[in-house]
């Protein structure tokens, strides 16, 4: 994170660089988090990390695909479709907003 405060002839002038987002704090001075960069193609190695780690979560979304693998979202909305057709996870509460997932767990 980065705090952009310039110094100018005395006064203080807020700069926010482009392509970034912008968090305010309490004292008015910004700080900067940079732009996430996420893979939006499903390499090999992203591939087997989704089916050997996933079927260990216990709460499965978008966001924690998103967060642990570094994807985007449409493409982890596309391994959660996958991965539920396959049935190694199942859904647990299917909303237009959010889909929540888990393991699927075997009887033996």
């Amino acid at each position: 994170m980065l705090i952009c405060v310039k110094n100018c002839s005395g006064r203080r002038e807020r700069v926010r660089p482009p392509h970034s987002i912008v968090l305010a704090s309490q004292f008015n001075i910004y700080i900067v988090k940079d732009k996430a960069q996420h893979a939006v193609i499903l390499d090999k190695a992203t591939s087997d990390k989704l089916y050997k780690d996933v079927q260990s979560y216990r709460l499965i979304t978008v966001a924690t695909l998103v967060d642990r693998l570094k994807i985007n979202g449409s493409l982890a909305r596309r391994c959660l479709a996958d991965l539920e057709e396959k049935g190694q996870i199942k859904k647990v509460v299917g909303h237009s907003k959010l889909q929540i997932y888990t393991r699927e767990i075997t009887a033996e």
